[in-house]
């Protein structure tokens, strides 16, 4: 499978983005899914996690309350809507897939996942 990540852009600290993610090959209705983010000069993190029925979610605590990760089967896509935006939000933001279907508040760790977007950049401005 194939990902590709949109939405991002720039926007103002308290300003809301969403970022999606659609295959461009192949399905992914019955993988895990999830995104991370990795900021100029740090490492790659884990943002939020959803599994392949769309009915788990799993966030980190430095986003939770602030940003819904969903899934839509039919439509082939997972987005992120990310509101209450904090200028320590900027980074490049990637979708990751992987067909495995565990515990998703346990796939938080980029190696559990075969299959990356490109990224997208969200630059929040303060």
């Amino acid at each position: 499978v194939q990902l590709q990540a949109s939405g991002g852009g720039l926007v103002q600290a308290g300003g809301s983005l969403r970022l999606s993610c659609a295959a461009s090959r192949g399905t992914f209705s019955g993988y895990d899914m999830a995104w991370f983010r990795q900021a100029p000069g740090k490492e790659r993190e884990f943002v939020a996690a959803i599994s392949w029925s769309g009915r788990s979610t799993y966030y980190a605590d430095s986003v939770k309350g602030r940003f819904t990760i969903s899934k839509d089967n039919a439509k082939n896509t997972v987005s992120l809507q990310m509101n209450s935006l904090k200028p320590e939000d900027t980074a490049v933001y990637y979708c990751a897939a992987d067909p495995a279907r565990l515990t998703i508040a346990t796939r938080s760790a980029s190696y559990e996942y075969d299959y990356w977007g490109q990224g997208t950049l969200v630059t929040v401005s303060s």
